[in-house]
């Protein structure tokens, strides 16, 4: 069972990308999903997080209005839009997730490998 975050690259202030969260292998069910991110000299920070039915999601200050976060559960994939990227957005993503491994009673915890979004002119 893996997660793997996809989508970083450099693009310019004002522009658009979005982040995907995939979980692979024998994955039963993908449950409430939360976005991070790791600015440079700075601390790891909660973005967005969505509840396991999509009903509910919740962001940081920073980024109300201007970052989007959705599911496709029959991809089980959770996507981050990010609208009007400042210089302020540059970090590491990481993405981080409940899921329910084929065969396991419980669900277990676990984070994607990062995908770096560089905001820059």
């Amino acid at each position: 069972v893996q997660l793997q975050a996809s989508g970083g690259g450099l693009v310019q202030p004002g522009a658009s990308l979005r982040l995907a969260c995939r979980a692979s292998g024998s994955v039963s069910s993908m449950h409430a999903v939360g976005w991070y991110h790791h600015p440079p000299g700075k601390h790891r920070e909660l973005v967005a997080t969505i509840t396991t039915d999509g009903e509910l999601t919740k962001y940081a200050d920073a980024v109300k209005g201007r970052f989007v976060v959705s599911r496709d559960d029959a991809r089980k994939t959770v996507y981050l839009q990010m609208n009007s990227l400042t210089s302020e957005d540059t970090a590491v993503y990481y993405c981080n997730a409940n899921l329910k491994p084929v065969g396991d009673l419980y669900e277990r915890n676990y984070w994607g490998q990062g995908t770096l979004v560089t905001v820059s002119s």
